[in-house]
């Protein structure tokens, strides 16, 4: 007898694949919260990626400083699974090549990807990966590093699609105080808050061009702040929204008690799993032919389109897999991921 086929090998052809990213980003810039977030990644696992900011987090005409701090950082023990990135300042700060020449001989093989802030339009971006990649060819490094962007300007929402669209782009992310600021004035504040960031139409446009860009090109749409962090109950709202109105599939973190919630909204719930378990076992036996499956009293015929849905819910749910809770059972992380 052969072997149950994976799902990755069946169901999708070449290119078809998203990066695999961790459902939170988590930003910190200054050194304590920088140790202190990789000590919390440790213990709870790889379930949030952490962004050391050397734009927000450095002091003004400190940024090269702070670059050396990040490499230090993201090359030592304390950087557990590899899942560290580096945000640098915009294409066109004097900082910009500075910081990059400080990152990349040291850390750029460290680093799981660095964010490009603030580009204003695809040419920045085009730049922003010219130098990136002409200072790791000088750094000797052997792989290309993975680059996400920030849309928080007019020009960079403008060209969205083709910022998604560009081969080294990874993620791109929605800069919302940014984006309401570069409006000066026409755009409320209360568009910045955790309730009227899902009601101007402005602000909503953005963040849908954004999501719908990035899933045309497969790559991952990662939804913005929510700076009320002591209000838990704003900050679920928010990232259920994100996810389940607005397709993101990540989302950004402030401050370390956003972590936990961001990752169980973005978490498919037990029924989920149970169902994609059931059908996915089905499917896999029936050698991933059309199969009649009963659920909520119904018969449904299920085939190759759905199961590449139900095998990114188990995905989703593998992702978001804390250290010591698995929302997967042992046999199945098993099968589907533990020797793949």
């Amino acid at each position: 007898m052969t072997a149950p086929r994976h799902p990755a090998d069946v169901l999708f052809e070449e290119g078809d694949a998203v990066p695999a990213l961790p459902v939170c980003d988590h930003y910190c810039g200054v050194e304590a919260r920088m140790r202190k977030s990789l000590a919390l990644q440790a213990e709870m696992g790889p379930v949030f990626d952490i962004t050391l900011d050397g734009e927000d987090g450095a002091p003004v005409g400190g940024e090269v400083e702070h670059a050396h701090l990040i490499a230090e950082l993201a090359t030592s023990a304390e950087n557990r699974f590899g899942r560290v990135g580096a945000r640098v300042v915009p294409v066109d700060h004097p900082a910009f090549v500075p910081m990059l020449e400080a990152l990349l001989p040291k850390a750029g093989a460290a680093l799981a990807y660095l964010m490009i802030p603030k580009p204003r339009h695809l040419a920045d971006l085009a730049q922003a990966v010219e130098t990136i990649d002409a200072l790791s060819a000088q750094a000797g490094l052997a792989k290309s590093i993975p680059l996400h962007a920030l849309v928080e300007t007019h020009g960079a929402l403008r060209d969205v699609f083709a910022l998604a669209a560009h081969p080294r782009i990874e993620s791109l992310s929605f800069g919302l105080m940014d984006f309401v600021s570069a409006h000066r004035g026409a755009i409320p504040q209360s568009a910045m808050s955790s309730q009227g960031q899902f009601q101007h139409p402005l602000v909503l446009r953005a963040k849908l061009e954004i999501a719908a860009a990035c899933h045309a090109a497969g790559k991952v749409p990662s939804h913005c702040v929510v700076t009320e962090f002591k209000d838990s109950a704003a900050l679920q709202g928010a990232a259920e929204r994100a996810c389940r109105q607005l397709g993101y599939t990540r989302m950004w973190s402030i401050h370390p008690d956003q972590i936990r919630p961001i990752v169980d909204a973005f978490a498919p719930t037990a029924a989920e799993v149970d169902q994609a378990i059931e059908i996915l076992q089905a499917a896999q036996a029936a050698d991933w032919a059309p199969i009649r499956h009963r659920h909520a009293g119904r018969d449904q015929l299920h085939d190759r389109a759905s199961y590449r849905y139900f095998w990114q819910v188990l995905q989703r749910a593998h992702r978001t897999s804390f250290a010591g809770g698995a929302q997967l059972p042992a046999e199945v992380q098993l099968a589907f991921f533990g020797a793949h």
